[in-house]
């Protein structure tokens, strides 16, 4: 398995973000997510877009724009449960990939305002 077919899932949830945001189109997708370290040519691209269409997540139309046409791309109702579905989901797999990253960070801050507190009003001996 490639690097591309782990995070393909990804991609598609980064798609239906930005649609949820505004009609969407594929040079415009293939520079975003670039912006983000995604490298996508238009041949990986509009297969992916394709199939979020065929499943129902996203709608296209055709406009005109600078005399050309382009095909714009919309979430639907599917897509933006979809993508709420996925929010909780990369949700729970960032709390696990980072736990302890995340603990670490909150146990520093606990104990930097204890030592605030101490500081300022006496009243920091208590043990948590």
């Amino acid at each position: 398995m490639g690097e591309r077919d782990l995070l393909s899932g990804l991609i598609r949830l980064h798609i239906l973000h930005h649609a949820a945001h505004e009609p969407v189109f594929g040079l415009g997708l293939i520079e975003e997510l670039g912006r983000h370290g995604y490298r996508l040519s238009p041949g990986t691209l509009y297969p992916i877009l394709h199939g979020l269409e065929k499943g129902g997540f996203l709608h296209s139309r055709k406009e005109w724009v600078a005399g050309r046409q382009r095909r714009l791309y919309e979430i639907t109702d599917t897509g933006r449960a979809a993508l709420a579905q996925g929010k909780v989901k990369v949700w729970e797999l960032f709390r696990e990939l980072f736990e302890d990253e995340l603990r670490f960070t909150t146990q520093g801050r606990v104990e930097s305002q204890r030592k605030g507190s101490t500081q300022s009003d006496g009243a920091g001996d208590a043990p948590p």
